[in-house]
């Protein structure tokens, strides 16, 4: 049996637990998760195969035993140390925005002072942040979960598969806008606003709708929460649900399989380490892996590329579209099935650890 690594000690959990819930039955692969703290905290369903892990004890660990191939799921942080392990190991990076992996050490140096001064100064003094290109260099290969992004420098890497295709049998329209409710990666302002006119038609009379509920399934803060809460006061004909607190693992799945249809208002761009990225060219939404692991089909922006049928475009009349697409049906068990994914998974790690 053919061992790997899986090392995530910044940022991204939900990656970490759909790789481990998918390669949980191989009997191809033996796999151990090498967890930060606050990693390991929002992990579900582990066992022994989950080593508590970070910066300072990640080399000592690898040295323990012997790997045919490194996964590390995020690098964004101690480029030093992740350098250093694909020097020594077979080893690949999961990317997660692609510009950032081709910053030039110029940009690197403006863009420390351009905000969270503080934090980038400790990335540059502690944790080689001008080694950012060359640590993905020393990579055996980039991985990318969306097979659009995927090219000859940058391999699809399966990992989601639907858990619940289901259809909703309630006479209430229920949908669900997931993320965390921050106007930075998401539109919610005009979100509000078609919130608002759907409200008037309804008043009016324009349509006849007459259960509908929107659920903001993120935390909200700040001035998005504010405007949550007017809009939930002003409100008559329309249910609006919000959290302001950190919405559990458990609600999110509650609510996400409840779900007629997921609306994501994903902002054309965005920024990370402030260097310029594009949703659906150089970088992945989680909403594409909340698409496939729910089986719901999903309105995003008109102006995002998507090859795949179940990611709608928006149109004029969203409200028509969140009716036909309560009663519409797509196929995601054909491709998205645990079985499927898993073989097309397995198919690429026996790839990469013969590189």
């Amino acid at each position: 049996m053919k061992k790997i690594a899986y090392i995530e000690i910044d940022t991204h959990a939900e990656i970490a637990q759909s790789f481990l819930e998918i390669m949980k039955d191989s009997t191809e692969f033996s796999v151990d998760y090498y967890f930060s703290k606050k990693i390991k905290n929002q992990i579900n369903d582990y066992d022994e195969s989950v080593f508590l892990s970070d910066s300072s004890m990640i080399l000592e660990q690898l040295k323990m035993k012997k790997y045919d191939l490194i996964i590390v799921g995020t690098v964004h942080r101690y480029f030093n140390t992740f350098q250093t392990i694909a020097e020594k190991y077979n080893t690949t990076f999961i990317v997660h925005n692609i510009n950032f992996t081709k910053i030039s050490k110029l940009d690197l140096i403006k863009n420390i002072f351009k905000e969270d001064l503080i934090y980038r100064l400790k990335l540059w003094w502690k944790e080689g942040l001008f080694y950012t290109s060359k640590a993905y260099e020393k990579a055996k290969k980039l991985l990318v979960l969306d097979e659009e992004l995927s090219s000859d420098s940058y391999q699809f890497l399966p990992i989601f598969y639907t858990k619940n295709d289901a259809f909703s049998e309630s006479n209430i329209l229920t949908i669900v806008i997931p993320g965390g409710v921050s106007q930075k990666r998401r539109d919610y302002y005009s979100v509000f606003n078609k919130i608002k006119e759907l409200e008037k038609n309804i008043k009016e009379g324009e349509s006849k709708i007459k259960l509908l509920q929107f659920i903001f399934l993120g935390k909200a803060v700040g001035n998005e929460l504010t405007e949550l809460i007017n809009l939930e006061r002003s409100v008559e004909y329309i249910s609006i649900q919000y959290f302001s607190e950190r919405v559990s693992p458990e609600d999110f799945d509650s609510w996400m399989r409840k779900a007629d249809v997921l609306w994501c208002p994903i902002q054309e761009e965005t920024t990370f380490f402030s260097q310029k990225e594009i949703y659906g060219k150089t970088k992945m939404t989680g909403n594409l892996g909340d698409t496939i692991k729910y089986g719901k089909p999903s309105i995003f922006p008109a102006n995002y590329s998507s090859k795949l049928d179940f990611i709608i475009p928006e149109k004029q009349d969203i409200l028509e579209q969140f009716q036909t697409l309560k009663q519409a049906h797509f196929d995601f068990e054909t491709n998205y099935n645990k079985n499927t994914v898993q073989q097309k998974l397995e198919s690429v790690l026996n790839q990469l650890i013969s590189i």
